[in-house]
């Protein structure tokens, strides 16, 4: 006699999709695979070198910092198959601002395997004069030696990054978005000190004041001498 056929986990679409929507970034995490990988693509991360996250804890921090933003989401359309789920989704910022995104997940055993997202968002704000200031932000994160405040004008996210002298992005942050290294794209002007970045791949480089650097995912940095840094970032704060 053959051997019971085990059933096919199954995936919740319907759970998932409200875990999307109430910001719940747990329960979604709580559907991925282990070893799973997600990818997004936007004008920042074309095709050719996309933002590619490997593994839960990564996906994870990423999830999680966006559950924390003041917005709302909303999913528009979905359709499910055993193998495959794909939603588009709005989000909303409170200046009306939107971000639109389509999303494909490739599921094995009932957990999110792979995802694929593509998305944009309004680059202004209609034609308001906007002015912003970093010492009333919209959002501010306080850790061990070091500071972000982030800001939105014509529809963009900007962040000033404040670090002081014997920061490091491994012993400060890592605890914090539980990532080996720091997963976020950075396209920043350098307003005082010294930066060091090291990427994943060994290649460092030391970012000064005056200088303007694009830094992709997957890299750790730290402040270099008794100077503080100060970074304006125009990149990382627009990423979902």
């Amino acid at each position: 006699m053959s051997a019971p056929t085990q059933p096919r986990a199954h995936f919740d679409v319907d759970r998932y999709t409200r875990a999307v929507e109430a910001s719940d970034a747990d329960s979604m995490i709580a559907q991925y695979d282990d070893a799973a990988e997600m990818e997004m693509f936007d004008r920042r991360t074309p095709p050719g070198s996309p933002m590619v996250l490997h593994g839960r804890d990564e996906i994870g921090a990423a999830l999680r910092d966006l559950s924390s933003r003041e917005m709302t989401h909303e999913v528009l359309q979905c359709v499910a198959s055993p193998e495959h789920a794909a939603y588009t989704e709005r989000c909303t910022y409170p200046d009306g601002n939107q971000v639109m995104s389509m999303t494909m997940l490739d599921l094995r055993d009932g957990r999110i395997a792979h995802q694929s997202m593509v998305q944009a968002w309004d680059e202004e704000s209609g034609n308001t004069f906007q002015v912003a200031e970093f010492d009333e932000p919209e959002q501010s994160q306080e850790f061990e030696r070091g500071r972000v405040d982030v800001v939105r004008v014509g529809g963009q996210g900007v962040a000033r990054l404040s670090f002081q002298p014997g920061w490091r992005w491994s012993e400060h942050v890592r605890p914090i978005e539980g990532t080996e290294t720091c997963t976020k794209t950075h396209c920043a002007h350098i307003v005082s000190g010294t930066l060091r970045c090291r990427m994943d791949d060994g290649t460092e480089r030391d970012l000064r004041a005056g200088q303007v650097a694009f830094v992709p995912p997957g890299h750790d940095a730290w402040v270099v001498g008794d100077e503080p840094v100060v970074l304006v970032d125009w990149c990382a704060p627009n990423a979902g």
